[in-house]
């Protein structure tokens, strides 16, 4: 998807208020230490970080599902 063939970590399904979105795709960008976007219930974050990602988010109280290899 138009990312130069670099390794993200893509969070989707995210239900909730843009503004929520845009506060946890800041908060998930800066504990990995990386950049990335969030637009239409995605977070985009640079770099393969999914368990990290993933820790953070079951921390945070979301329901998680690891998909991809």
């Amino acid at each position: 998807k138009q990312r130069g063939g670099k390794e993200v970590t893509l969070v989707e399904g995210f239900v909730g208020d843009p503004e929520d979105l845009k506060d946890l795709a800041k908060m998930l960008k800066s504990k990995c230490g990386v950049g990335g976007s969030s637009k239409d219930g995605e977070i985009i974050i640079q770099g393969n970080h999914r368990d990290k990602v993933c820790d953070l988010l079951s921390k945070e109280g979301y329901q998680v599902k690891k998909k991809g290899g």
